[in-house]
């Protein structure tokens, strides 16, 4: 949820120098005396000389693999973990009502033939109640934990959001892709241009920051 890669320009110079060789001594000293001015010469230029490098592009189009950014993102993950556990505490409320609703039918199968009309209408009025509340909770739960999700995903979603924009203008990207393995409009992207590493370290710490402060 690899440090996100710059493009490095290397810029390579070479130079090639030849001396020519003469008989006549006094032409020696004249091309020593020349080739010490211009050594001197090319010293005081080269110390002079400021050679600066092209600076480093950021590309304008990125992308962050949802997967991976949701798997590492720990308030995700937390998120996940506590609705599962309501999800779970619900399952199991429902189960016992519904064991203790079906024993209920189960005894007045058994006892039914001993009661009389009034007796087995109220109870038959009284298991149809039941029933209905059963099934009026179990969707209730069910709206409830999907609302809870769809709710929390928004939060997810916004958090997310925002800290891509916040490394966009930071890193001077122009889009921010997603790409899912299976289902992304992305076929092929350059390792370089997967950011979802720095929108993970992001997310963790200001999460990390938020449940310190909260402590507090």
């Amino acid at each position: 949820m690899s440090i996100s890669k710059k493009l490095i320009f290397l810029a390579v110079l070479s130079a090639s120098f030849a001396a020519c060789k003469n008989d006549q001594a006094p032409k020696q000293a004249t091309t020593a005396n020349t080739k010490t001015a211009t050594s001197s010469d090319s010293t005081d230029a080269d110390e002079n000389e400021t050679v600066t490098a092209a600076p480093a592009e950021a590309p304008e189009i990125v992308f962050v693999n949802s997967d991976s950014l949701l798997n590492r993102y720990q308030y995700f993950k937390d998120v996940k973990a506590r609705l599962e556990a309501k999800g779970k505490r619900m399952e199991n409320d429902l189960r016992g009502k519904a064991t203790s609703f079906q024993k209920e039918v189960e005894q007045y199968r058994q006892a039914g033939a001993g009661m009389t009309q009034e007796q087995r209408a109220a109870t038959e009025q009284r298991l149809a109640q039941r029933e209905q509340q059963l099934a009026a909770q179990q969707q209730s739960s069910g709206n409830q934990l999907a609302k809870d999700e769809s709710d929390e995903m928004k939060k997810i979603y916004e958090k997310v959001e925002a800290q891509l924009k916040k490394i966009s203008q930071e890193k001077g990207y122009k889009m921010v892709l997603t790409y899912t393995r299976g289902n992304s409009a992305i076929l092929y992207g350059d390792k370089a241009l997967d950011i979802t590493e720095d929108a993970v370290r992001g997310l963790n710490e200001e999460y990390k920051a938020s449940k310190a402060a909260t402590k507090k």
